[in-house]
């Protein structure tokens, strides 16, 4: 996991339901964890672009189904603003499924847009990502 200069807001909270854009079997998760994240006064963590979520298969094939797996947020709904001024937001919110949290995706292919921030953070999923915007 390498650093990004920019900071999109927090747009998807522990509950969100995000759709899978790969081809891992998973067709739709519930994040139930963001790694790394600490609130104070029992705040509900949330998770941006490029973070590192935990998150239970709610729909898609029977083997992979309600097991926690480790997913990358690739995209959002809400608009976030990168350093040149430019803002960026997608149709809708997204993830990728992992191997491991070392950021290695499951799937081989993934559908749609990527956005830059998730492929500067995790280079695996760069290297499969077909369109970063």
């Amino acid at each position: 996991m390498h650093p990004i200069k920019t900071r999109p807001m927090k747009a998807l909270n522990v509950g969100t339901y995000l759709e899978t854009c790969d081809n891992s079997g998973a067709k739709m998760i519930k994040i139930t964890a963001v790694k790394g994240h600490k609130t104070v006064k029992g705040r509900i963590p949330a998770a941006r672009v490029g973070d590192l979520v935990m998150a239970a298969v709610k729909k898609g094939k029977p083997d992979i189904r309600k097991q926690v797996v480790f997913a990358i947020i690739v995209r959002q709904k809400k608009e976030y603003k990168r350093p040149d001024g430019t803002r960026i937001k997608f149709e809708d919110n997204a993830a990728v499924v992992l191997k491991d949290d070392k950021g290695n995706p499951k799937g081989t292919t993934f559908k749609g847009p990527i956005a830059k921030e998730a492929t500067d953070r995790w280079p695996a999923v760069a290297k499969l990502a077909s369109i970063i915007v």
